[in-house]
């Protein structure tokens, strides 16, 4: 099961990418497992040497019953301390920001992709979707005939 954060691609210029592993709960990787999770509006920080991953909401799995269960958690994802250094000084020196891209299954482990981004501009999002109409509609007229 591999969950896609389709708004990440939209919103900002990816320019490097990372897989990371994350801490979760019994319940919660059943839950992942399953797709129930959402990325919409969810982010990567860096604090203390620690990277964390904020805002991603996995639902309660419908077999487990835990108690004071909150969805929108802050969970830690695991990467190696170089990595961490790296994207750390990479943050600090421009403007870029960590997203997460997907969260899969990977050899039994869940595994987040984590993309090094720049934010978009209005206009920029605009060319986008244009570009997206242009290649439909050729698309569509190549196949139709």
């Amino acid at each position: 099961m591999k969950v896609v954060n389709k708004k990440a691609r939209f919103d900002y210029f990816i320019e490097d990418t990372f897989e990371a592993g994350i801490v979760l709960y019994g319940h919660e990787v059943k839950a992942v497992k399953t797709g129930q999770i959402d990325l919409f509006g969810s982010h990567v920080r860096i604090i203390g040497g620690e990277a964390y991953l904020i805002g991603a909401r996995i639902y309660t799995y419908k077999f487990a019953k835990p108690e004071g269960y909150d969805e929108k958690r802050t969970r830690k994802l695991l990467l190696h301390k170089k990595q961490i250094i790296s994207l750390k000084g990479k943050l600090e020196s421009s403007n870029f920001t960590l997203v997460p891209l997907s969260i899969y299954v990977k050899d039994r482990f869940i595994k987040v992709e984590v993309g090094l981004g720049k934010g978009k501009k209005k206009y920029d999002k605009k060319e986008a979707i244009k570009k997206q109409d242009l290649d439909r509609d050729l698309e569509r007229d190549v196949f139709s005939n």
